[in-house]
């Protein structure tokens, strides 16, 4: 796009100038390289087919103007597609479009007037036809996001051309059929796809068939129809989890897991049966050694006939598993209030007992005028929070009275920025962030110890804006938790039980009771779900600090209480007491953090998150 510009119309133009020029001097190459650039730009404008019919008569048809290859410009591939098509071969035309769909769904490649000509579908067989409208189907979401599908209607303009000239072509009902659920025309999905199983009977036409009828919420015929599926083909268990996916989203869950044990009885190893057991046992019981065992079988199994998001969905929005949790306590409940109100009022908090020092540093930052008043108690609360719960060599806070200052120096710049381009408040699932955290792994421990005290500035992205805008402390914790993520990937040539990384952690998990307690407990519990053979020694360290914060919660109050127990619920192999401990913690009072601005910020967050490139 030229610099100043924002119509890609315009754009388009500037590149069919271009290959006018170039078409004058007779330089072929360069005059269709400007043709294909101005296609990117506006596939659809008819100012480009026009210049593109030039470009084909001046070189007398030369395809290779626009050559294929490993790595095709997609301008290129749907110039070819287009003179394919008007060379009479336009169901070799389609296969590009639909490629070029694939690479870029949202663009308008097909809204052509000879793709939806009617007599283009006298021209196709209908078998080709199917198989171009299941490629289209192949690589798009199912369903596509309402504000993406008007790009796909040419082609449903295409299927509807077809089934009028072949109106009982069975597998061209049932393609056809896929394409219109998927872009919302769901009655229409269900009159094809019951026409094609009467025109024949298959398992794939009543696989289409019950998928159109779920999507209309017919769940009685939905299910009918999958069960016709089986009796065609009893040995393909995909359609089993498909059958138990539905009966579980309409709340028979003992039915839904009574098909998928019938399906693992055929094959232990099935990986749609393994994905869809292990999530509706997660669903039953919230036992977190589902999820462990599905995260096991994804490790052990990276060649997987697809791509599944059972462990995602089961991670999503549950604390620790797929998210940071939200801190709360007097501290920030000030500083939300203070932000909320931008400064229109003077916002004051009286303190009982002592916050942890990463809360008040948070807060002196983002609101430098806050009143607080410390009560007399809380400077001769014990155990004393101020005293690391062990003894331990990662000393990161220094007190003068009850004022915390970090005892580590300011991190490199370069530090900082790696971080920032990592660290967000949401994660598929622990392997996923373990996974994610790599980027990390070159960064000096000193930096990754001096990031957990002195956080960088929030990017400056959305994601960035509205985290410092609405809650700097969650910035902070991402901070902290990606710090400590980096860590578990510090010189990991070390045997575990003597390495520097688990030493570090550990030390910072008995450390001052602080944010960075949960961040540090988090990274071993991510280790123990990538690594089998460390989850007896992460699960004691688990159970001896939540037994520790008992203890102490019996003297006083624990901020950190209720998040460290989610973090127990979230590691594998914890012992039942330590687990029953943890259901005590989470199940008493809440904390008083105001649970409705941050349910709002978190459904902000995620839609970025999901937006992320």
């Amino acid at each position: 796009m030229p610099e100043g510009t924002d119509d890609p119309a315009l754009s388009a133009e500037e590149e069919l100038a271009l290959a006018r020029l170039a078409l004058a001097d007779g330089d072929l190459q360069h005059a269709a390289d400007h043709v294909a650039a101005a296609l990117v730009q506006s596939p659809t404008l008819p100012e480009v087919h026009e210049t593109l019919a030039r470009v084909a008569v001046a070189s007398g048809g030369d395809l290779e103007l626009f050559p294929l290859g490993h790595h095709a410009f997609v301008g290129a591939v749907v110039a070819r597609a287009h003179l394919l098509a008007a060379a009479g071969r336009p169901a070799e035309g389609l296969d590009l479009l639909a490629a070029a769909t694939g690479y870029a769904p949202g663009v308008d490649w097909a809204g052509v007037p000879w793709v939806i000509a009617p007599e283009l579908a006298e021209r196709l067989d209908p078998e080709r036809a199917a198989r171009i409208l299941m490629q289209v189907c192949a690589v798009v979401p199912d369903p596509v996001p309402r504000r993406a599908r008007d790009p796909l209607r040419p082609y449903l303009a295409l299927a509807r051309n077809a089934i009028t000239v072949h109106p009982g072509h069975a597998l061209l009902l049932g393609a056809a059929s896929a394409l219109a659920r998927r872009i919302g025309e769901v009655a229409l999905a269900v009159t094809w796809a019951s026409r094609g199983v009467r025109a024949e009977p298959s398992k794939l036409g009543e696989v289409w068939l019950g998928y159109a009828y779920r999507s209309a919420g017919r769940t009685r015929e939905a299910l009918a129809a999958l069960g016709r599926a089986v009796a065609h083909d009893p040995d393909d268990l995909a359609v089993y989890a498909d059958i138990a996916g539905t009966l579980a989203d309409n709340g028979r869950l003992d039915e839904a897991l009574d098909w998928i044990d019938r399906a693992l009885a055929r094959d232990p190893s099935f990986d749609c049966a393994v994905h869809t057991a292990h999530r509706l046992r997660f669903q039953r019981d919230n036992d977190v050694a589902h999820l462990v065992a599905l995260a096991d079988f994804i490790r052990d199994h990276p060649d997987d006939t697809h791509e599944h998001g059972d462990l995602a969905e089961c991670c999503r929005s549950r604390p620790w598993l797929g998210q940071v949790t939200p801190a709360g306590g007097p501290m920030l409940d000030a500083l939300r209030q203070a932000l909320a109100a931008e400064g229109a009022a003077r916002v004051a908090v009286r303190l009982d007992a002592l916050e942890p020092p990463s809360a008040m540093r948070t807060v002196a930052a983002a609101v430098p005028g806050l009143d607080v008043e410390l009560a007399e108690a809380a400077e001769v609360a014990d155990p004393d929070p101020r005293e690391p719960r062990r003894a331990t060599t990662c000393q990161l806070w220094r007190y003068e009275g009850t004022t915390a200052a970090p005892t580590l120096p300011v991190p490199s710049a370069e530090a900082a920025e790696r971080l920032r381009q990592l660290a967000h408040p949401a994660w598929p699932h622990p392997p996923a962030a373990y996974d994610a955290a790599v980027g990390l792994a070159t960064v000096d421990l000193a930096d990754l110890l001096g990031l957990l005290v002195h956080p960088p500035e929030p990017p400056p992205t959305a994601l960035g804006r509205v985290l410092a805008g609405q809650d700097p402390s969650l910035w902070v914790r991402c901070v902290q938790v990606w710090a400590c993520l980096g860590l578990l990937h510090h010189r990991t040539d070390e045997p575990w039980a003597e390495s520097t990384r688990r030493r570090v952690l550990v030390e910072l998990v008995w450390g001052v009771e602080d944010w960075i307690t949960e961040a540090a407990l988090y990274a071993l519990v991510t280790a123990a779900w990538v690594d089998p053979a460390v989850r007896d020694d992460v699960a004691g360290v688990v159970a001896e600090r939540l037994a520790d914060v008992m203890a102490v919660a019996r003297e006083r109050r624990v901020p950190i209480a209720t998040s460290l127990a989610h973090l127990a619920l979230a590691t594998p192999a914890l012992d039942p007491a330590t687990t029953a401990l943890a259901r005590e913690l989470i199940s008493g009072p809440p904390a008083a953090a105001p649970i409705g601005p941050l349910r709002r910020l978190w459904r902000r967050l995620v839609a970025l998150l999901l937006h992320r490139p």
